[in-house]
Parts: C-alpha cells; sequence; structure tokens
C-alpha cells in the first residue's frame, strides 16, 4: 500500500455563529471538481463545486445547507489560500468607459472581510402597527434554489421569501419554517410596495465578501477606485 501524506488542520471562525471550525486544505482531485465548474462557466455549479469542496475539507460538524452565504464564501476563500495560495490575480475594468486596458491586479485574499456585519444584528423589520418580521441571512442553498424561478420577477419574490425567518402579528409568533413555500409566498405578494422594498433594502446590505483597492490605469492614467463583492468577483 502507498503511503499517505501528512494534511496539515487549521482553525477558522465563522462569521456568522462566532465558532471555530477545523479544516485542511482541498487537494488535486477535490480542485478538480472547481476547476471543472469554472470551464463551464456555470455559476451554479460553481456553487455547488464550492460547496461540495467545504463539505470535503471541513472536519469539524457541521452543516452547510444552514450556513449564511457569507460564511461559505468566507471558509471557501481561506480555504482557497492555504490549498492554492494567498494571491489572486484579476483584471478590472478600467473606470473610464474610452479606456479598454485591464490592468492586472494581484489581490491577497488573506486580506479579504466580511463586510456589513453589523447588519447582522439587526434583522427586525416593522410592517406595520401589528405585523412584523425578522430576517434570515440566505444560505447557499436559498440562492441556488431562488435561481430555478421562471422569470426575474419571481428570482426577487423567492429571494425575499427565503430571508424572512419568523413573522410577528401582535402576540403571536410563526416560524416560517414550519410554514408551506407557497404560504410563504402569499404572505410576501400581499405586501405592499413600500412594505416589500423595506425587505430588499435589508437584504440588499447583507453583510459579504469585501476587499478594496484603487490603482492607477498605466494606459489612460485614470485612478481607479474599485470594491471586490462575494465570491464571483474575486474569479476564483
Amino acid at each position: 500500500m502507498l503511503p499517505k501524506l501528512a494534511t496539515p488542520k487549521y482553525d477558522m471562525i465563522v462569521p456568522s455563529t462566532g465558532k471555530s471550525i477545523t479544516y485542511r486544505p482541498y487537494v488535486v482531485k477535490e480542485e478538480k471538481i472547481l476547476l471543472i465548474a469554472m470551464e463551464s462557466q456555470d455559476n451554479i455549479g460553481i456553487e455547488n463545486a464550492v460547496l461540495d469542496i467545504i463539505k470535503a475539507c471541513v472536519e469539524s460538524p457541521i452543516d452547510v445547507n444552514k450556513l449564511a452565504t457569507f460564511d461559505i464564501e468566507y471558509i471557501f476563500v481561506n480555504l482557497r489560500a492555504i490549498s492554492v495560495g494567498e494571491g489572486v490575480k484579476i483584471k478590472p475594468e478600467c473606470d473610464n468607459t474610452e479606456c479598454d486596458h485591464r490592468e492586472e491586479i494581484k489581490v491577497n485574499i488573506t486580506d479579504v472581510v466580511v463586510a456589513n456585519m453589523d447588519t447582522a444584528k439587526d434583522r427586525l423589520i416593522k410592517m406595520n402597527d401589528d405585523i412584523s418580521v425578522e430576517l434570515k441571512w440566505l444560505t447557499m442553498k436559498d440562492r441556488l434554489d431562488s435561481t430555478e424561478a421562471l422569470s426575474d420577477t419571481d428570482v426577487i419574490i423567492q429571494t425575499v421569501a427565503k430571508s424572512i425567518g419568523t413573522i410577528y402579528s401582535g402576540e403571536e409568533t410563526f416560524d416560517v419554517s414550519d410554514s408551506k413555500p407557497e404560504e410563504v409566498i402569499d404572505f410576501v405578494e400581499s405586501l405592499s410596495t413600500d412594505q416589500f422594498t423595506k425587505i430588499v433594502d435589508k437584504i440588499s446590505v447583507a453583510p459579504q465578501l469585501s476587499y478594496k483597492f484603487d490603482y492607477d490605469c498605466k494606459e489612460c492614467g485614470t485612478h481607479n477606485e474599485k470594491e471586490l463583492k462575494g465570491l464571483q468577483d474575486f474569479f476564483i
């Protein structure tokens, strides 16, 4: 029997829970899953590959389907750093619309942070004098399921529905996980435009990966100020 290489172990704190998990670098057979998905340029395939790699590499008991999307992205970026290297090369577009030059920028992914974590503490939204909703941050599974909707409008409505964790009506409390999906959709569709917008606005400032940088374009001299957001922006 051939020998097996020793695999180093690392610890990290999951942003949304504050709990420590132990993980190992991903190996060639796991990276192959991601590379095949990237070759297809299919975002859904890439996100499913990311989930599969995390399941394989995190050795602590953890349910990836219950982790917020920004948890998954943060865990994967850390996996990427110890598995392949801390540097990621990107070529962002210049802010000067008349310049088609793409400057090569090296991002140190250990400097990536989870922005807007303060918003995670305030998720209660008052709909009217009687009804309030408390949001939960979307999981990767929620996002993947929502993309199966038929239209952009359906995607937004499903996203809002999946973001609602609890509904408070007077003295009553309703755990949305105990309700049928169609009942939650009906609730969302019964909201006024203003009420619906309140939820969408809160979702739009959910915690997410963030890396800010600036540079001067070597072609036209334009000073660019950029921010990478979410996993896809890092061209992983």
